[in-house]
Parts: C-alpha cells; structure tokens; sequence
C-alpha cells in the first residue's frame, strides 16, 4: 500500500469536488476548548515532556500518554496520574476496554484533576489488540458506548474518544459514521479522529501512522454531518498553515510528533491560532523558564535524561541545533548531572554556530 495524502483543500474521493463542500466554512473559535491540542504519544508525552510544552503554549489542551485501566486501579498509580498543576488544561488518555474498569479509571483521573478522560480506539499495535482495546474497538461501538456511559457517570469530567476513520476492510465512511453515532448517543460529544485507517494484521504501529493514506475530507463530512459534535482533526499536520485551512472544516487540530520533534512550532500557537496578543516565547527565554523545574525535579531523585531527552529538538533546524543535541546526548546521562549540562550544551551550539541564536 502507498501512502497518498490528498492535497488539503481539495477532495480526493470526489474527483473535481472542492473539500469545502464537505463542511461549513467554520471560523475558528478562540475559547474552543480543543482548538489545537498535541497528541498522546507513548513514551514520549510523560510529565516532563508536558511541563515543557506548557512553557511554550498557554492555550493547547495536553494529553498524556496512554495509561491502561490496569496501572491505574492496581499499579503504581501516583506515578503514572502525577502532572504538575501548570499543565492545565491537561488530558488523562486511558486505554481498556471494561466498562467498569474504565468508569473506576476515569473517577480516580478526574479526583486527580484531571480536565477530560479520553478513551483510545485509535491504538493498532499488537499488544493493544490482545488486551482487546486501541482501534479494534472501533468493531465494538456498543461497548465503546456502554464505556462512555459509565465513565460519565463516574468521572463528572467531559469524556472523549480519539479513533480512526475505519479499521481494515471497513467501508470508509459508512463505518465511522456508525461507529459515531452510537457512541455519540451515549453522551460522547467530542471524537479525536486521526484520518487514516487502521490495519490490525500486517502493518506496525510505524506503518499504520504512514501508509494509510490520509482521508480529511471523511473527518470534515463527519463535522458536517454531525454539527452539534466537536470533531478535532488529527493525522499528518506539520504547520500552523495546514492547521489553519483544517479549522475551516473542523472544530479543533491535533499535532503530534510535529509538535515533539519541532516544539517551537507551540510557542507560535498561541497568537496565531487564539489570537492572543503575547509576543511568542524565544527558545532561550523557554530554557530559563524551565530551569526551576529542572532543579526541583533534580532534588526529588529524576534524572537530568528524563528531562533532557524531550528538549533535542527546540532548535531543529537552527544553526549549531547538531551541537546542541549532541552535547546533550553525551553529557545528560552522566552520575551527578544538572542543569550545567542544559548550559554548556547551549555554549556549545553558540560556539558552532557562531551566531546570536541561542541567545534569542
């Protein structure tokens, strides 16, 4: 299979159709709740990883990694819920698929403080479909709906489900709107939908993030004809620009290794996208606001490499941003390691780039 992503703006499963028929031409609503939200990532978006975000944006809604219903009611449930307070508004991602289980999941979420449950049918990869949940319970939406109603019922905070546009053979639409439907009447009333298929046998979880190829077009039609649901938009979005053009169709946008691997793409989210008048974090300015943290987080036991790790990417694309990696690559593990190391690995960089970058 080839991944083909049709071009935004234009509709690839109606041929000469322009995707703006699809949906209203929305204008985007800056006290939206899931206007841009950054996506739950496995072994990437931890607590650290989210603090760090929040440095740059005000305003994006955070999500946490998928947490399993196990973890929490019979894990070490402290470690996998702790978040910092300035990480509002913030997500709790649970994976599962017993409803009972999910209700007692999402009530100890939302006591945490939780701002949104959010329920994964979206996940492919093997070991998710052996515990029966991730996107194979896209097959089972009268349990996906029974889940929602019972962690309603349980967790007083909104509950949302992010998941695909289908699952292997499924005829496109028709299968989502189904699935939609059911779950919506359960009280759901805000779907994550990546737009691609998930193909349960023959592809990794890598694959099923590339080679499906992308159908926004179905997530719009699903806004149009669900008008009163929030469908966020989620699957291949590099740019603010895309997210603009994707917001005249949907409610919100979801970014995710985009947002990891180019992180000062978020510093400009909040006056582009919200309108907010504050001039955008500089990338200096960013690691300053983060050394407290740093520090705190060093004087309660964490590694500087569990912090450092999720910072390689602030100056992508900038000069000496090699240097800057590098540096901190080779230093982070170290016995004894603090914050010096985030120092000289940006002492380093200026002295490679020979420029005021790392200085703005």
């Amino acid at each position: 299979m080839a991944a083909i992503a049709p071009k935004i703006g234009t509709c690839s499963r109606y041929p000469g159709t322009a995707a703006n028929t699809l949906a209203p031409q929305l204008n985007p609503n800056p006290t939206n709740p899931w206007l841009f939200c950054t996506a739950p990532m496995m072994d990437w978006t931890d607590r650290h990883c989210r603090f760090f975000l929040r440095l740059l944006t005000r305003r994006a809604r955070l999500y946490t990694e998928m947490v399993h219903t196990g973890a929490v009611l019979h894990g070490d449930c402290a470690r996998h819920l702790a978040f910092d307070p300035a990480e509002h508004p913030v997500a709790l991602q649970l994976g599962g698929s017993d409803p009972q289980a999910l209700a007692r999941a999402a009530e100890i979420g939302a006591a945490r403080g939780y701002d949104e449950i959010n329920l994964n049918c979206g996940c492919p990869s093997d070991r998710v479909q052996e515990g029966r949940f991730g996107a194979c319970l896209m097959a089972e939406p009268q349990r996906v709906a029974a889940a929602v109603a019972a962690m309603r019922a349980a967790g007083g905070v909104p509950v949302t489900v992010k998941c695909r546009i289908g699952i292997d053979d499924s005829e496109d639409y028709v299968f989502l709107r189904r699935f939609v439907e059911t779950v919506a009447a359960a009280g759901c009333a805000t779907f994550v939908v990546h737009a691609r298929k998930a193909w349960l046998k023959g592809l990794s979880p890598k694959e099923n993030r590339e080679v499906p190829p992308l159908s926004y077009e179905t997530v719009y039609r699903l806004k149009q004809e669900f008008p009163a649901l929030t469908v966020v938009l989620n699957g291949g979005i590099r740019t603010l620009e895309q997210c603009e053009v994707h917001l005249r169709h949907v409610d919100g946008v979801m970014l995710g290794r985009e947002a990891y691997e180019n992180p000062q793409l978020l510093a400009h989210v909040d006056s582009r996208l919200f309108g907010d008048p504050q001039r955008p974090p500089a990338r200096a300015e960013t690691l300053a606001r983060l050394q407290p943290y740093v520090e705190r987080e060093l004087a309660r036991g964490v590694a500087l490499q569990h912090i450092v790790r999720h910072l390689m990417g602030l100056y992508r694309g900038q000069p000496g941003g090699r240097a800057f990696r590098r540096s901190l690559a080779q230093h982070a593990h170290r016995p004894g390691a603090g914050w010096g190391v985030i120092q000289g690995a940006l002492a380093e960089a200026n002295a490679s780039s020979n420029t005021a970058a790392f200085a703005e």
